[in-house]
């Protein structure tokens, strides 16, 4: 029985239908994966099914009773003031305040007391996730949850989603983690609904399957639809009834020989401006704020055909780095020499502003009329458009019409369009849908400039990028060669060996302390009076714990919250060394 579920659900904005008649259900336990282009309606059906926006028609129930959590893209926070009273105002006063502080802290949100006007857009899609977290509903419906966030954090969100049967419909362009929560995806395309029951690469599979026959099928229609053609122009007005069903199926077949055939992706080699022999070198780099240090006495000499991920969790550095290199912020010591051919090519997080009123042709034209590609061929600004899946009525509407992933797209186009020699993406993949991600893929695979990427998309950085920045946040950035799968790899193996020597070492120290414990005959003097000892001590730790245990479920001030957090924490520690000596003690004695 569906938990969640719509019918006959239609929506449009204006004359523009984006689906009609969709019919869906989730179950409890289900993790579905909602996929389609930019502007097919994803997030407005998300909107629909959380009770956000009124469908036009159709209905949508609930089961009884079940709670759902929405994460929009671009949450709002009217009538909160603070972050705390946007926190409270959940009903967490009643849950686990150390599991509430945990969750912040861990989504980088640690001033509760902070205005939440004063937020940047990442800290407030951040502060709408710990909110959903800690409220722990029924339904999760989650809207690019994996936007604003750091890989590290990213991967922490996967195993949290994965704990337990939590019932989950989520948009995202991730593809690592649409694998790794998922267990269903659905497709919204052209208005319908498609279901695949398995991973993104079966999904993939299934899908090329059935734009094969799509195409054969309206291929096969139109050659039908030519015959049929010839048919009602040699006939008179139908009068008999073979000949009215006849004229009937041929207008269903018009309609279907109309039908858009998937275009083929098409690799793009562009053609960029000319590399000299000094293309940008970095000797000595530092950069602080205040007491912060960022970089630290960085030296690199760029090459030509380097491919280089930035790596690092949020505030670690990766945006001041890309912000020195071009000339935005200066560095505090040290000096950077760009090349006199080098020609930057910046995609910023922060995006772009567009005049609402242009058409989206327009746009593109005012950076250049055409793209001239790697083997001399040239595409115009609309051919270029249409490689990256801007229809000619896309083309030719204003810029207040697109979607958020489409004004991403424009803004890709905008920078691509200027042929830069040394390629910068902050985070381009925000908000991008799947299928764009593809040919921007591709794109970047065919691009002969120096590359340089930040992104928590750990499928593009895998695929793009053969060496990364690390950056750990303390102004130390380490180069590694390879990518993002072979440094966590490596690293995993190497938290693994130094746990197991962590364990060896303790297990040797155990087995000796049994050892000398089996040769003494009796214990001595000092480990005598150290028992009774810990025999007084223990209760009153025991004691102090309880009563700052009590006081943490009545207190709401969050400045004491934290105090006391650290004192329960020292506590803790202190008893277990204690108890754990004291077994070893009684065994003696």
């Amino acid at each position: 029985m569906s938990i969640l579920s719509s019918e006959r659900v239609s929506h449009s904005f204006g004359d523009n239908w984006l689906f009609k008649d969709l019919t869906f259900g989730i179950s409890r336990g289900d993790r579905v994966a909602l996929v389609g282009s930019n502007g097919t309606g994803k997030s407005t059906l998300l909107k629909i099914l959380a009770g956000e926006l009124v469908p036009n028609e159709g209905l949508v129930v609930q089961e009884r009773g079940a709670r759902i959590g929405y994460l929009d893209q671009n949450p709002e926070y009217k009538g909160f003031n603070t972050i705390i009273d946007f926190i409270s105002a959940t009903g967490s006063e009643l849950l686990d305040r150390i599991r509430i502080e945990a969750i912040l802290t861990r989504l980088n949100i640690s001033d509760f007391t902070q205005k939440i006007s004063t937020l940047s857009g990442g800290q407030r899609k951040r502060l709408a996730l710990a909110k959903l977290l800690i409220d722990q509903p029924d339904i999760y419906i989650l809207d690019e949850p994996t936007n604003h966030l750091d890989i590290e954090t990213i991967e922490w969100l996967e195993k949290l989603l994965t704990s337990g049967q939590k019932t989950i419909l989520m948009v995202t362009h991730d593809r690592y983690f649409l694998d790794a929560v998922s267990n269903e995806i659905k497709e919204l395309d052209r208005g319908h609904f498609y279901s695949y029951n398995g991973n993104y690469a079966y999904y993939l599979e299934k899908k090329a399957e059935k734009e094969t026959i799509d195409q054969l099928l309206v291929e096969k229609s139109r050659n039908l639809l030519k015959k049929e053609l010839e048919w009602i122009r040699r006939q008179p007005k139908a009068r008999g009834t073979k000949s009215k069903s006849r004229i009937a199926a041929f207008y269903d077949l018009e309609k279907k020989a109309k039908e858009p055939v998937r275009k083929k992706s098409v690799t793009l080699g562009v053609q960029t401006s000319r590399l000299g022999n000094k293309i940008l070198e970095l000797n000595q780099v530092s950069k602080s704020f205040g007491e912060k240090t960022i970089i630290s006495s960085f030296d690199y000499v760029f090459k030509k055909g380097d491919r280089i991920g930035l790596s690092g969790i949020n505030g670690s550095g990766k945006s001041t780095f890309l912000n020195l290199i071009t000339g935005e912020v200066l560095p505090d010591y040290g000096h950077i020499d760009r090349g006199e051919t080098t020609v930057f090519g910046y995609y910023k997080q922060s995006g772009l502003h567009f005049d609402e009123e242009e058409r989206v042709l327009d746009v593109v034209k005012n950076v250049a009329d055409y793209i001239v590609l790697a083997n001399g061929e040239t595409l115009t600004a609309s051919q270029l458009l249409t490689n990256f899946l801007f229809p000619p009525q896309k083309q030719h509407g204003f810029v207040k019409n697109l979607s958020g992933g489409e004004r991403k797209r424009l803004q890709l186009m905008k920078v691509l369009m200027a042929n830069p020699n040394i390629l910068i993406l902050d985070e381009p993949t925000n908000d991008l849908d799947i299928d764009t991600l593809n040919v921007l893929e591709e794109f970047l695979d065919a691009y002969s400039g120096v590359l340089l990427l930040v992104s928590h998309d750990r499928y593009l950085v895998d695929k793009l990028v053969d060496q990364l920045f690390i950056f750990d946040g303390a102004g130390n950035v380490q180069i590694y060669n390879g990518n993002y799968s072979d440094y966590k790899t490596e690293a995993d193996l190497e938290l693994r060996r130094k746990k197991a020597e962590n364990e060896t070492v303790e297990t040797n120290r155990k087995v000796e302390q049994q050892r000398l414990a089996q040769v003494r005959k009796k214990p001595s003097y000092k480990e005598t009076r150290e028992y009774e000892l810990l025999n007084e001590e223990i209760p009153k730790l025991e004691l102090a714990l309880n009563e700052k245990t009590s006081l943490l479920t009545t207190t709401v001030n969050h400045m004491e919250i934290s105090r006391l957090a650290e004192e329960i924490s020292a506590l803790t520690e202190e008893l277990d060394t204690k108890s754990e000596r004291w077994l070893e003690l009684s065994e003696i004695i």
